[in-house]
Parts: structure tokens; C-alpha cells; sequence
């Protein structure tokens, strides 16, 4: 089995004997973390490995098609196929798809652009 079910099933067994609820949702909050990058990483597999299309992965995952692009960017599987926009297309995925057949080694990721702070608004000084 995976380390990520190991986590998930060892901060579900820390939240259940926890001894305040601030524990409990600590554990919880981790669990749901776990479960989210687990989910992410079977999303890609799925459409890579399985073949399956953007949109019936999301639906086996109960999520919309466009909620599928921006999880399957943040994998370290597809993360290199992203677009600019920080998602993954269906052609991204035949791409991968591809490499996978003939062998082809991952394009490198580019690399995060640090984030900034952005104003909502300009203010006047006075």
C-alpha cells in the first residue's frame, strides 16, 4: 500500500483518540489534505495510464471537467505538461499519453513563478 493511505489511516487513528476537538480537526484537516493530493494522483494516473477522458475522470471523482485541469497540474506525473494557465488540457494529456508509449523522459517542469502581492486597488497617497 501506499504511504499516503499509511497517513490517512494513522491521522484518522490520531483523531479518534485525540483528547480536544482542537486535536481531532488538526488530525481531520490532514486527513482531507492526504486525501486531496491521493485523489489528484489517481486523477492522472487515470486519464495517462487508463485512458480515460478529462471529463470521466472528473466524473468518477465526482468533480466537473474544469475541475480536472488544475488538479492534474499540481501532480508531479503531468505537472510538466501544464500550460501556462496552470492546468492541464486534453491535449496536454495525449502528449503525456505519447511519452508514456514511446519512452520518452518527463519535459522539465517549468519553474514556479514566486508569488507576489498584487493590490486589489491603487491608493492615492495622501
Amino acid at each position: 500500500m501506499s504511504t499516503r493511505y499509511e497517513m490517512i489511516r494513522t491521522h484518522l487513528d490520531q483523531a479518534e483518540s485525540a483528547d480536544s476537538a482542537a486535536q481531532v480537526l488538526q488530525h481531520l484537516r490532514c486527513v482531507l489534505r492526504e486525501v486531496g493530493l491521493l485523489l489528484d494522483e489517481q486523477l492522472a494516473s487515470a486519464v495517462v495510464d487508463d485512458e480515460l477522458s478529462l471529463a470521466a475522470a472528473g466524473k468518477h471523482a465526482g468533480l466537473t471537467e474544469n475541475a480536472v485541469g488544475p488538479r492534474l497540474a499540481s501532480t508531479a506525473r503531468l505537472a510538466p505538461y501544464a500550460t501556462s494557465g496552470g492546468r492541464v488540457t486534453a491535449e496536454d494529456v495525449r502528449r503525456a499519453r505519447q511519452d508514456k508509449y514511446t519512452g520518452n523522459p518527463l519535459p522539465a517542469a517549468a519553474p514556479a513563478e514566486p508569488m507576489r502581492f498584487k493590490p486589489r486597488r491603487k491608493t492615492n497617497p495622501s
